[in-house]
């Protein structure tokens, strides 16, 4: 990896999307993965963001990992290449086969049951094997819940997300 990044940097400074999308293609080449991709540059300034949708249908599960662990990894990979080659921090956000779309749907119904049964029972709902991002997101869904707030408990791993009944 640290070759590629390298490489990378030896490019020329380009435009960012098409950056992206060269190095995400060169990235799929090198692994051996058939996929298609879609580059899109959104905002201005800090507010920039690279969405990149990935469509590869025989390499979807692969390339989404367990939770999401792959993608992920493409994403950062991504973020860092871009740097070697622009020189500037761009945020990437990558999503393969509606993935975000679903784990957003996902959360959002188990964020609303544990808000249900926080409510009907009076007891605190523990949610675990959370990662960061997934705590954050339930955070946000039950912010303006009626009868509930959100905390988040324990260290490392071992950290996980509490509705509990106002």
């Amino acid at each position: 990896m640290i070759q590629y990044l390298t490489f990378m940097a030896t490019r020329t400074k380009g435009d960012v999307s098409k950056s992206v999308e060269k190095v995400c293609l060169e990235l799929f080449e090198k692994l051996g993965v058939k996929a298609g991709v879609d580059v899109k540059l959104e905002g201005d300034g800090e507010d920039r963001i690279v969405r990149v949708v990935i469509d590869s249908s025989d390499e979807q599960g692969l390339l989404i990992g367990k939770r999401g662990s792959t993608l992920l990894a493409i994403q950062a990979f991504l973020g860092m290449a871009v740097k070697q080659e622009t020189g500037e921090w761009v945020r990437v956000q990558v999503d393969i086969g509606d993935w975000r779309e679903k784990l957003e749907e996902y959360l959002t119904d188990i964020a609303h049951q544990a808000a249900q049964r926080a409510r009907e029972t009076g007891e605190e709902q523990n949610l675990y094997n959370l990662t960061p991002s997934h705590r954050r997101m339930i955070h946000v869904i039950l912010a303006d819940a009626k009868g509930v707030v959100t905390e988040s408990r324990g260290e490392g791993e071992e950290r996980y997300l509490v509705v509990k009944p106002v």
